[in-house]
């Protein structure tokens, strides 16, 4: 909108000093020729069927914005689609409002821009959806649940999940808490019959099956752990002990008999699994038997990395496949190969090459 403002030459269409009766151009209102022949004087007054009528509006200069005065702004673009305002009072403005946007609610805006109705769900392009019927919605819900399939599935799938986490804590049981358990019973069973040879209460002879009699230290391997008279899982080797082969075919001599082998069994995994690394000896050495009054001191001599289980020869008074060709004082170690499992055997020999009374100390082997 432009102001009110006097225009460029003074002389066109300024008002003359002193004239105050003269108009734009130096005219007076009403003379003819003035503003399209006397548009305010004489034109007023034509017959607007006569021809003069149509030569006076072809006269009307066109209309110039830099001087015109006052105007209305045109109204902005509408750039979506709007309702008029309801006429009426609050009753038609409710009315109003519940066309637009539903019977329960207007809409809301979600959190990517799209409108949704108060009971309708999502409305497509903007525009707010009809509420859904009783009928409608019930059928949506049946659609939304999952058919049998799917429910086959998830089960399938539930059962496969809660397998694995059992196999996962039966493998940790095995692989860990196994060991941790026996490990601390083999110690408590070494701790007792220390302390029982300390106190004189074991003596040499005949030992209950089960019963701790002597400590094998393997010093390479770092190994201390009791040995138990028998073979049997539960009661011996499970617990973490080293078995002696001491029953029927398969029972072998002790360590002070003046000839024969003295055959032990150990896990090599799980259980304490004191004969885990046995595979590691080399020829030379050495392998202590403690007992309440001696040490019994052997030097690996052969091994035996795989056998079936059914070679008990092994545990002759003079081993086969050992090396040793005559009678003598021998040690047999055996114990499960490959790792993790029990297809073979793997058989470690030695020979005794000191008998020393406790009274005279640990031998060098358990003192360097």
């Amino acid at each position: 909108m432009t102001a009110l403002r006097p225009e460029r030459e003074s002389g066109a269409h300024g008002y003359g000093a002193g004239d105050q009766g003269t108009s734009y151009g130096g005219q007076p209102y009403g003379v003819p020729g003035a503003y399209g022949d006397g548009w305010y004087g004489q034109a007023a007054t034509h017959d607007p069927y006569a021809g003069g009528a149509q030569d006076a509006t072809a006269q009307l200069p066109p209309i110039d914005e830099e001087t015109v005065a006052l105007r209305v702004p045109d109204p902005p673009p509408r750039t979506t689609r709007e309702e008029p305002p309801p006429t009426g009072g609050r009753a038609a403005r409710r009315k109003a409002a519940r066309k637009r946007h539903g019977r329960r609610g207007g809409s809301h805006k979600a959190g990517d821009g799209s409108t949704t109705g108060g009971a309708g769900g999502n409305a497509s392009e903007g525009a707010p959806r009809a509420p859904l019927s009783r009928v409608e919605a019930r059928r949506q819900a049946r659609a939304r649940k999952p058919g049998p399939a799917v429910m086959a599935s998830r089960a399938i799938g539930e059962v496969f999940i809660t397998t694995g986490v059992l196999m996962l804590l039966f493998v940790t049981y095995q692989l860990w808490w196994t060991n941790v358990r026996a490990q601390a019973q083999a110690g408590k069973e070494a701790s007792d019959l220390q302390q029982d040879w300390a106190n004189g209460e074991r003596k040499p002879g005949a030992f209950e099956p089960g019963q701790g009699f002597a400590l094998l230290h393997i010093p390479k391997l770092d190994v201390v752990v009791p040995i138990a008279e028998g073979i049997n899982s539960k009661k011996v080797l499970d617990r973490g002990m080293v078995g002696h082969y001491a029953e029927g075919a398969l029972k072998t001599a002790m360590p002070y008999d003046k000839t024969g082998n003295f055959g032990l069994a150990g896990h090599r995994n799980t259980h304490g699994e004191p004969f885990r690394y046995i595979n590691r000896l080399q020829p030379g050495d050495p392998i202590v038997v403690e007992t309440q009054d001696k040490y019994f001191v052997y030097k690996t001599a052969s091994m035996l990395p795989v056998t079936p289980p059914s070679n008990v020869s092994v545990l002759d008074p003079v081993p086969k496949d050992s090396g040793f060709t005559g009678p003598g004082r021998y040690i047999t170690l055996t114990t499960c190969t490959p790792e993790f499992t029990s297809k073979y055997r793997l058989i470690v020999w030695g020979q005794m090459v000191e008998e020393r009374p406790r009274s005279k100390g640990k031998p060098d082997a358990l003192v360097s």
